[in-house]
């Protein structure tokens, strides 16, 4: 049982620090805790999804394990995703347990992305857990539109959510994907919201994973001609802020708030990339544009101890590529990667 987990005590020596070929130190992991999801946006997956059966997830249990094993190897920033992560059963039971690494000063953040739509019951208990920040995507203010781009979502209850999540003391950032000819119009004044209720805004470029039954060079915006835009109109002033993610800040002058661009394909951020994923079902992404993968869940479940899910690890991090191969044109129309955003976790 996690309480089980959460009374053990901790290892008496701290493992060795995970640090890639390219003396990259990994500090991030971003962890899927399911695959399923209440939206089906179309930049994410197709509508009529075929998710993975519940026997091939980890389990809480598991999942506490595996993030702990991590915590110990020098990760400082934990962020759970999905899917959507607050769909999964029981899941405040995995962020309580979670939480003992906050206590104990291992962990800085413990987080979350969310599409907000079960916001409003759980953003209490997120704050008593810890998480004291949160990521929200929300990819326009147009009700009628929120509906087509998420196919099921009401963006009523997702701002429902981003209310009480206010009220529990969370700080939210708002993350929008950039989409050509749906919501580049829209940004400035998605801006101007977030900034007047006191959150950040991150732009993000859509990237070529999976088959979503829309043509990924019919959706890419690039975040530099976005930029461009806002610049007649705005002034924006390059600061060194920084979340952990890959995120680039400006301010903006006439706001006085935080804009963030996430650009995986006009300007990458592979050079200092510091973060690894891991599916609902163990296996462990060193790089979000990459096939390559580890299996965790074997060595995980073939013993109590952690000495060959320590190995496992560290072999996969010795793998970690410089860079992702993302690209989007007319000539490469095939995504880049065959897995869903869903499946990696966001």
């Amino acid at each position: 049982m996690l309480r089980d987990l959460i009374d053990r005590p901790a290892a008496a020596a701290q493992a060795a620090p995970l640090v890639d070929t390219f003396g990259r130190a990994v500090t991030y992991l971003r962890v899927s805790v399911t695959d399923r999801c209440d939206f089906r946006c179309v930049y994410c997956m197709a509508e009529h999804m075929t998710f993975l059966p519940k026997q091939d997830l980890l389990t809480l249990e598991e999942l506490d394990r595996l993030c702990s094993a991590f915590v110990r190897r020098g990760v400082r920033k934990l962020r759970l995703t999905g899917g959507e992560p607050l769909v999964r059963r029981d899941v405040m039971t995995l962020f309580r347990a979670l939480s003992r690494h906050m206590e104990s000063g291992q962990l800085e953040e413990l987080t979350l992305t969310t599409n907000g739509s079960q916001l409003a019951r759980y953003a209490a208990d997120l704050a008593a857990c810890g998480v004291k920040r949160i990521n929200v995507s929300i990819d326009t203010l147009d009700p009628d539109k929120f509906r087509a781009i998420t196919r099921w979502g009401d963006l009523g209850k997702v701002m429902e959510g981003i209310r009480a999540a206010k009220a529990a003391g969370l700080h939210v950032k708002i993350n929008a994907v950039a989409l050509k000819d749906v919501n580049e119009h829209e940004i400035a004044s998605m801006m101007a919201w977030a900034h007047g209720e006191g959150h950040d805004l991150s732009l993000i470029e859509v990237m070529p994973l999976g088959e979503v039954g829309e043509e990924r060079v019919d959706q890419y915006l690039p975040l530099s001609q976005v930029r461009a835009q806002l610049e007649q109109r705005f002034t924006l002033a390059d600061i060194a802020y920084r979340t952990g993610g890959p995120a680039r800040y400006v301010e903006v002058k006439e706001t006085g708030g935080r804009l963030g661009f996430i650009t995986p394909l006009t300007h990458n951020f592979c050079e200092g990339c510091n973060r690894v994923r891991v599916t609902c079902t163990g296996t462990l992404y060193m790089c979000l544009g990459q096939e390559d993968a580890a299996d965790l869940r074997t060595p995980l479940r073939a013993t109590a101890d952690d000495a060959l899910l320590d190995t496992a690890i560290d072999e996969a991090i010795f793998r970690k590529p410089k860079g992702h191969d993302f690209v989007i044109d007319r000539q490469t129309r095939q995504p880049a990667v065959r897995r869903h955003m869903s499946m990696t976790g966001g």
